[in-house]
């Protein structure tokens, strides 16, 4: 059986990583093996948000290099479908496997449904039921061409179920979760953040801001960083990795010279995997607008702060481990003076939704 992998953003690069390690654990033990093949779309296209990235998790290089990184969202996606075509249509792949939310997923999901080429969605079914976020009509059409759907929560499985997809839908569990135990373990030996930045163990906060329902509107990056300012100390500092997007409006709006004057506040470009999982084991709190921050908090057990109203990891909340703060200065620091009740969420599965995705692609491929 041969795949096609497509990635193209930071949070896919993690997930692809956890799936060819499945992978590759399969094919030494059968002597039938399983043909991945990656697709890098160049949606992220910083060393630090890419190339750092294949070498650190130590996922396979990519056979194909795309550029499509620059542009609006239909200009960006446009690209991407037209050489995404030219390769699905000479390498002819069994599967095309496609991860969660991006315009990478959408491209490539579209392209392949439409050279009638199966698709399997990783982190299918999520919804924030939000359709001013691109990723939720990414993640919706996606869904609704997909063959396979790799469900992480029951949630996920019901959401498909109320759009009337049944077929092909399965809860593997998360492979975030996979990750979160690997890469949290090798985190604590290899890197040094924490001495770097010189932080304490849990006496600093950690943000990140990057989804344009924030970063594009003045006055909701106005009242986030006047919270974030209003907490940051030299004692318990603030870290904010800095995304392109994010540091880009910032400037555009004036509000990177006042950042920069708060000693409390301690910008850094945008960190190796290993390095943000350290700071998110580490953190007193998270305060963050994406949505694989608020599980990897969970996953180190540190509570969590989202900077939206809404969110597609509901049992996040329901677990207490996250709460929903929206954009508003006031309400930010209320959710931080407050501590729900906390309990695990045992949907996420125990570290085997990789295996299990790679078992699932295996028999609908050998079924008659």
């Amino acid at each position: 059986m041969k795949i096609v992998t497509i990635v193209g953003a930071r949070p896919q690069f993690v997930k692809a990583a956890m799936v060819s390690r499945a992978i590759t654990r399969r094919n030494r033990e059968n002597q039938d093996p399983l043909e991945e093949l990656i697709l890098h779309t160049g949606q992220h296209y910083d060393a630090n948000m890419s190339g750092l990235f294949f070498e650190e998790m130590k996922i396979p290089l990519p056979v194909w290099q795309l550029h499509c990184g620059n542009g609006s969202h239909a200009v960006m996606t446009a690209r991407m479908m037209v050489e995404i075509e030219k390769i699905l249509t000479e390498s002819l792949p069994d599967y095309v496997l496609t991860y969660g939310d991006t315009n990478s997923t959408l491209a490539g999901a579209l392209t392949a449904a439409k050279l009638h080429l199966p698709v399997a969605h990783v982190e299918a079914g999520l919804r924030s039921f939000n359709k001013e976020m691109p990723e939720e009509i990414n993640r919706i059409l996606t869904d609704h061409v997909s063959s396979l759907l790799f469900c992480p929560t029951f949630a996920a499985v019901d959401h498909l179920k109320d759009e009337g997809i049944e077929k092909g839908v399965f809860h593997v569990g998360d492979v975030m979760q996979d990750a979160a135990i690997l890469f949290g373990e090798q985190s604590e030996r290899t890197s040094t953040i924490l001495r770097d930045l010189q932080l304490q163990r849990k006496q600093f906060y950690l943000c990140t801001l990057h989804r344009a329902e924030n970063t594009d509107r003045k006055e909701r990056m106005t009242q986030i960083f006047d919270a974030l300012l209003e907490i940051a100390t030299p004692a318990c500092p603030v870290v904010l990795p800095l995304h392109p997007r994010t540091k880009h409006c910032l400037e555009e709006y004036c509000l990177l010279p006042l950042i920069r004057q708060n000693p409390g506040v301690k910008l850094v470009d945008p960190l190796s995997f290993l390095d943000m999982i350290m700071l998110e084991k580490q953190a007193l709190t998270i305060l963050t607008d994406s949505g694989g921050v608020q599980k990897e908090a969970y996953f180190h057990r540190t509570p969590c702060i989202t900077l939206r109203e809404e969110t597609e990891w509901t049992e996040t909340i329901d677990a207490g481990w996250n709460q929903l703060a929206g954009y508003k200065t006031a309400h930010i620091l209320q959710c931080l003076n407050q501590s729900p009740g906390q309990k695990e969420i045992k949907e996420y599965g125990t570290g085997n939704a990789a295996d299990r995705i790679v078992d699932q692609l295996m028999h609908e491929f050998n079924r008659p």
